[in-house]
């Protein structure tokens, strides 16, 4: 039989010791991005953006600037990536089409998840405003990317407002479905009734309670729609209703060089390969951040 002396000196049990290695009260977000896959994503997007943001310092020559050699290979003197089809180096609208990319989606993703959050918010608010805000959803839900980013280039004409307003509007409906699902769903956890029962307001336990617990899934969303917002950006200067040459952009880049892929097949090679890694990148940020969440 143990003694009281034995209890008193044998120390905590092995249970209540502290565990050695990656603590259990570490923040998800944070134990999400020390995984392999996230930090791969993160040192491919940070890649990517930095060399946009170096543009200016990492370009020997102006994006829109012309030279006497036009489809120059890969390796020509002052030109490390080749000239397109007016010899415009392609090192540097490549490094100009990131920077045009990147503000064009740093607009876009958050208008649109600012925007699918208040529809969201509206819809929780009163059961006629929600069937409202769900045909509105499926109002936008039903034009194809393609069909929609047509109708507003035929109504605005091509250039950055239009391609900035297509993604938003493409992503309202995910970030509002998504933050009203998750609103429905706490609404009912035993918390949110013990916050009712003592006396706290509707708006108190709606901004104190359920969206706190609510919000996770936005964080891995926003990386699912920064992937997205790049395919969008991309189809539509492929297509010719993006942004306005000659200003540069990735998908305006490979549109380009669609014609010239058996004469130079390096004049598509940049924009691909740095399209390849910030999708691959946000991909694996995303898909990591939805493991640990789901956890």
């Amino acid at each position: 039989m143990t003694s009281t002396t034995d209890l008193l000196t044998a120390g905590p049990p092995p249970a209540a010791r502290k565990p050695r290695g990656r603590a259990r009260n570490r923040h998800p977000y944070r134990s999400a991005l020390s995984t392999a896959r996230a930090r791969t994503g993160l040192v491919l997007v940070g890649a990517v953006i930095l060399a946009g943001l170096l543009a200016p310092v990492l370009a020997g020559h102006g994006p829109t600037d012309q030279s006497g050699q036009s489809l120059a290979a890969l390796g020509t003197p002052g030109h490390p990536l080749g000239t397109d089809d007016l010899g415009r180096d392609l090192l540097s609208r490549v490094l100009y089409g990131i920077r045009a990319d990147l503000g064009i989606i740093a607009i876009a993703v958050p208008l649109g998840a600012a925007l699918g959050c208040l529809f969201a918010l509206v819809a929780a608010a009163h059961p006629v405003a929600d069937t409202v805000v769900q045909r509105v959803f499926d109002l936008l839900l039903a034009f194809p990317g393609l069909i929609l980013a047509l109708a507003v280039t035929a109504i605005l004409g091509p250039g950055r407002l239009p391609v900035v307003l297509v993604i938003a509007l493409a992503e309202i409906p995910a970030f509002g479905r998504l933050l009203r699902g998750g609103i429905l769903v706490q609404r009912e956890r035993e918390y949110v009734t013990a916050a009712r029962v003592g006396g706290s307001s509707g708006r108190r336990v709606l901004v104190r309670h359920i969206l706190p617990n609510a919000v996770d899934p936005l964080i891995v969303q926003i990386a699912v729609s920064l992937t997205v917002a790049v395919f969008i950006e991309g189809a539509m200067s492929f297509l010719g209703v993006g942004v306005r040459p000659p200003e540069p952009t990735l998908g305006a880049v490979l549109s380009q060089s669609m014609p010239y892929l058996a004469q130079a097949p390096n004049f598509a090679a940049g924009p691909l390969i740095t399209v390849t890694a910030l999708v691959l990148g946000l991909s694996l940020i995303a898909e990591a951040l939805n493991r640990e969440i789901r956890r």
